[in-house]
């Protein structure tokens, strides 16, 4: 089996960096705030509000699926998703623990 250079970092690390990698993108933080503010499963509305082609939006749509922070649900021809709270819950409080972590050191440090 490969190993890449992302193996060599902490697990922690790895998942800060995955979730900070799945947030990167403006499409998908639109998509969450448009899931939440229906706080309901949403089907073809997603792509109507946002300034993209549906295949673009579909492959946003995947990545934060895959990542855990949506579900879907096939409904017909259609998928539904919604935000998995409890996921998002989780990987938000790994990326503050990790940010609190590094302001403690650098105000401990007293760098620049």
């Amino acid at each position: 089996m490969t190993t890449t250079k992302k193996d060599e970092y902490a697990t922690q690390e790895q998942s800060v960096a995955d979730f900070a990698k799945t947030m990167s993108h403006p499409a998908r933080v639109a998509i969450l705030k448009v899931l939440a503010q229906k706080n309901t499963c949403i089907c073809g509305e997603i792509v109507e509000v946002l300034p993209l082609a549906q295949a673009t939006v579909s492959q946003h749509l995947k990545e934060l699926k895959n990542s855990g922070l949506i579900t879907g649900e096939l409904e017909g021809t259609t998928s539904c998703y919604c935000i998995n709270w409890k996921n998002l819950q989780k990987e938000l409080d790994k990326f503050n623990k990790f940010a609190d972590g590094l302001i403690a050191k650098g105000q401990k440090n007293g760098c620049c």
